[in-house]
């Protein structure tokens, strides 16, 4: 930090012809400065160091060229370079700043992945496995077939988190996740029903292909609602509508539940955040008739159709 402050003192032993190089020296490492300290450290060092060689110029110019005026050499010079730097340390804070957003976006979606994955499939073996310990000594076969249920459900969750293991291994660009898409919703509705809750499904509009993004999160989206009802709503059904329009994906999933979620936690927090992304529109309260209601809009890019 102090090497400025020795190169300008060095104009005290330099002969006067080599001021001009000593300047360009200094101002070189308050660029250097500059773009590695704070503002307002390199500016007080720079001011000392312009100081110090406009009172060299000064003191070791010839008697009869002490008229000029080096202020327009060394000033100049100093401001350029100290420019230069504090440039190269504003794009280095701006380029840490976007890594660290996108290091902060995935680690945000992986942990929605994760949730809505593992989330559904601990609800379903909980309501399984607690079916089966109340009827093992009087229903062993009911309870044989709450054993097959977790079993299943157990492989399957298994399987998926080694595919998204596996994805977060690759280094060859590929999207992380998306192997699941609103043509699951068949296999989540028998899990459902499994779990005690039948979801009856509605589709409206012409079913078209999706663009990958909207088709995982319209199903993460639903999985998450539905996880919802199996476990708090304490009623045994609820209704998805899927309502698929030219520009925009409209999904509502409703019960006829208590009326709400005591306690808010991740996953309507997920689904907000994937709708945000998404640039749609959420809300999730209570039903017009009673229960619960989370209802989605996301828009369709307008070259998909």
């Amino acid at each position: 930090m102090w090497c400025a402050l020795g190169l300008s003192l060095l104009a005290l032993a330099l002969p006067f012809q080599f001021r001009t190089w000593q300047a360009v020296a200094a101002g070189v490492v308050i660029g250097y400065l500059a773009s590695t300290v704070p503002p307002r450290v390199s500016i007080g060092i720079a001011f000392v160091t312009l100081l110090l060689e406009l009172s060299a110029a000064y003191a070791l110019a010839p008697v009869p060229n002490r008229d000029q005026n080096y202020l327009f050499r060394d000033v100049p010079i100093m401001i350029i370079f100290w420019l230069l730097g504090n440039t190269v340390r504003i794009l280095r804070q701006n380029r840490v700043s976007r890594q660290t957003q996108t290091v902060q976006a995935e680690r945000l979606r992986i942990a929605r992945e994760l949730h809505d994955m593992v989330a559904h499939s601990i609800g379903v073996i909980a309501i399984q496995a607690g079916m089966g310990s109340r009827v093992i000594d009087t229903q062993p076969d009911e309870a044989g077939n709450a054993l097959r249920a977790i079993e299943d459900v157990s492989r399957d969750t298994l399987a998926g988190l080694r595919r998204m293991i596996g994805a977060l291994r690759r280094s060859d660009g590929e999207p992380v996740f998306g192997e699941n898409g609103l043509g699951d919703l068949d296999d989540l509705v028998t899990r459902s029903a499994g779990a005690g809750v039948r979801v009856k499904l509605e589709w409206l509009g012409e079913r078209r292909p999706l663009p990958p993004d909207i088709d995982l999160s319209a199903f993460r989206i639903i999985q998450e609602a539905v996880t919802n009802v199996v476990r708090h709503a304490g009623t045994d059904r609820c209704e998805v509508v899927i309502d698929q329009r030219d520009q925009e994906l409209f999904i509502t999933v409703t019960d006829n539940g208590r009326g709400g979620v005591p306690n808010p936690g991740y996953g309507l927090r997920g689904i907000e955040e994937r709708v945000a992304l998404l640039q749609g529109e959420f809300t999730a309260g209570p039903g017009p008739d009673g229960g619960f209601r989370v209802a989605v809009l996301i828009p369709i890019p307008a070259g998909v159709r």
